[in-house]
């Protein structure tokens, strides 16, 4: 099994920065790399952020150049950096992984993040 657990949301400014850290535990070699995910009310979840199959960072057109997707394989965690925070980025955020015969999709318990005045 593998456990995926967020942390790091809470209330800030617009301009404000947060750091989301997003820990794997259990199967760990059995998963691909991690992506952050988030999903507003009443609206579908999203991508954010996550890695190509070459490693590489990936993010949609509504945080480039704000937010940043990084990692950190001796701690099993991926982090997401998310600088000049705009009331539209209010969400919960979600990191996810998938097994390596891509049967299944682990989801942490997700962390809310609130940008407002």
């Amino acid at each position: 099994q593998v456990h995926l657990v967020e942390s790091g949301g809470g209330l800030v400014q617009p301009g404000g920065s947060l750091r989301l850290s997003c820990a794997a535990s259990g199967s760990i070699f059995r998963i691909n790399p991690m992506g952050w995910y988030r999903q507003a009310p009443g609206k579908q979840r999203e991508l954010v952020a996550g890695f190509t199959r070459g490693g590489r960072p990936n993010y949609a057109d509504s945080v480039k150049g704000r937010f940043t997707i990084s990692s950190d394989g001796a701690k099993n965690t991926v982090y997401l950096q998310m600088n000049s925070l705009k009331p539209e980025d209010t969400a919960v955020y979600y990191c996810n992984a998938r097994s390596t015969d891509s049967l299944i999709d682990y989801w942490g318990q997700g962390t809310q993040v609130t940008v407002s005045s």
